[in-house]
């Protein structure tokens, strides 16, 4: 009897092991851990458009898009730099700018078109590919997908060498994916669960290094 439920419990594990392999999850052996991006605090890019409001003093309230060098203008203030900062941040420091001028300010700041977001939540795929794509970021896209949407490789293609590029901490890190294995052989260790500004690149064969 204990020899049957050994086998049992062994066989439970890899049943465990497998679905987990095929679900797509990140390898732990070279990705980060996957963070929720919708969790994130939203930070303000340029052009988008911010609503600011001034309470009791509409003359200072005012609707605008964030300039390309990532300033808006407010009345009495001038320029304030609001890209890269929270709407809180945003609105506290104008606060502090208008309160020389205004007594008690109270101002609140609100995103009501968040362009900026669009390309900041973006996954991209170059190089050897049929299309090389730039697409908006979808909850539970794979490598595999954003692969199959760009329409496959080329015969070009270095498959074994292409690299998935991801910013973790404000910089961008590269992890190696082996396309070859995932779309020839199925082996899902490399069909990652993309994050918003993931880049994948596909380089070329490199003829002399015998890569036929």
């Amino acid at each position: 009897m204990g020899n049957a439920q050994l086998f049992k419990g062994v066989l439970l594990v890899a049943l465990v092991s497998f679905l987990a392999a095929c679900s797509g999850l990140p390898s732990t052996k070279s990705m980060p851990t996957a963070t929720d991006a919708q969790s994130e605090p939203y930070e303000i890019g340029v052009g988008d458009t911010v609503s600011v409001h001034v309470w009791r003093n509409p003359e200072l309230s005012q609707t605008i898009v964030v300039r390309p060098d990532g300033n808006i203008s407010m009345p009495l203030t001038g320029d304030v730099i609001a890209e890269g900062k929270r709407p809180e941040e945003l609105a506290s420091e104008i606060r502090v700018a208008l309160s020389e001028l205004v007594r008690s300010p109270e101002v609140t700041v609100m995103v009501v078109n968040p362009a900026s977001k669009e390309y900041r939540n973006r996954v991209r795929i170059t190089g050897q590919v049929e299309a090389p794509q730039s697409v908006a970021f979808q909850p539970g896209m794979t490598v595999l997908d954003l692969v199959l949407l760009a329409g496959g490789l080329t015969d070009f293609a270095a498959d074994g060498r292409a690299t998935l590029n991801r910013q973790v901490d404000g910089e961008y890190k590269t992890f190696g994916l082996d396309l070859g294995e995932l779309i020839s052989e199925g082996n899902m260790d490399f069909n990652h669960v993309l994050q918003p500004g993931d880049v994948i690149s596909v380089p070329r064969k490199q003829i002399f290094r015998g890569e036929l």
